[in-house]
């Protein structure tokens, strides 16, 4: 079992048909993803990788099956690629779209409480890396080869320190069970409370580790919720604590504007909840590490 996709899953690529959506989609076969279709208005009937493409999401889904989906659309259209999918009855997509406008994401974010919870798309996203569970599948734009198989959850709002964790953790022998890019952006689909809950769940995990950064009150609400609910360790890590408060770093979220939402508030915030906190970068690895010796030690 993995949380999100595993190698049973049935992809749809929303944009297929361009150079950025045909590349990704490429590698994702070639790692084991069931890949069954693509979408791109205006191209139905055309074939990209030796699949189908389809005008509509609702054909694709209806002539494949399709479950989940990948969507390589520009901004001004993302919201929009979104609700189709939803509407379509995909379960779980990935929107890797940077530079969605804040006021489309609240309109996909009602969009998607029009559905009863059991009917109701999970989107990841915007503006992340995606989703993948080393030797089953992925749903996104990071490097597989880089995953090891293992036991531990990853979830982050940043793409790039999601892909150093992994790396880190695959040369202690620390392998991955499914890593989850939420996105950067200060609205958006899944929440570390969210993923979090799906790795209590999820049998297949032992341990979490949760990569944040300034801005926004997320980590803080996953470090109380983590507290009262999760039974497996966590660690994290919180990049920022050298950014000047006010100022917007990297992220579109990333900009500290109120009380705990500095890098040192939320370390501080994860402490008080018994997570597990690397100092800097360079030790999210070794500190998953000796969180799990020192639970098997307990």
């Amino acid at each position: 079992m993995a949380i999100l996709i595993d190698e049973t899953t049935k992809v749809l690529v929303q944009g297929m048909s361009g150079r950025i959506g045909r590349f990704h989609a490429e590698e994702m076969i070639e790692h084991g993803t069931d890949v069954v279709a693509g979408v791109t208005p205006g191209k139905g009937g055309e074939t990209v990788l030796g699949r189908p493409v389809f005008d509509t999401v609702r054909a694709a889904v209806t002539a494949t099956g399709a479950e989940a989906s990948l969507i390589f659309v520009p901004p001004a259209a993302a919201a929009d690629a979104i609700m189709e999918a939803a509407d379509a009855g995909i379960r779980t997509a990935v929107c890797v779209t940077d530079g969605l406008p804040a006021q489309d994401m609240m309109e996909v974010k009602r969009f998607l409480l029009r559905y009863p919870e059991e009917r109701r798309m999970r989107l990841i996203g915007p503006n992340c890396a995606g989703v993948i569970s080393p030797g089953k599948g992925f749903l996104g734009i990071m490097p597989p080869h880089i995953y090891l198989s293992g036991r531990v959850g990853i979830v982050g709002r940043s793409g790039t320190l999601g892909y150093e964790a992994a790396s880190q953790m695959a040369a202690l022998g620390l392998g991955v069970s499914t890593s989850v890019g939420i996105g950067g952006d200060p609205i958006n689909g899944s929440s570390f409370r969210d993923v979090l809950a799906l790795f209590e769940a999820d049998p297949e995990t032992d341990a979490v580790l949760m990569i944040g950064e300034i801005g926004g009150p997320q980590e803080a609400d996953a470090a109380e919720w983590a507290r009262a609910h999760m039974t497996k360790p966590v660690a994290a890590y919180i990049a920022g604590l050298s950014a000047p408060k006010g100022r917007q770093m990297g992220h579109a979220g990333a900009i500290v504007s109120a009380f705990g939402e500095s890098a040192q508030e939320k370390v501080e915030i994860l402490t008080r909840a018994g997570i597990t906190v690397a100092p800097h970068p360079s030790a999210m690895g070794e500190t998953v590490a000796r969180m799990l010796d020192a639970r098997a030690a307990a």
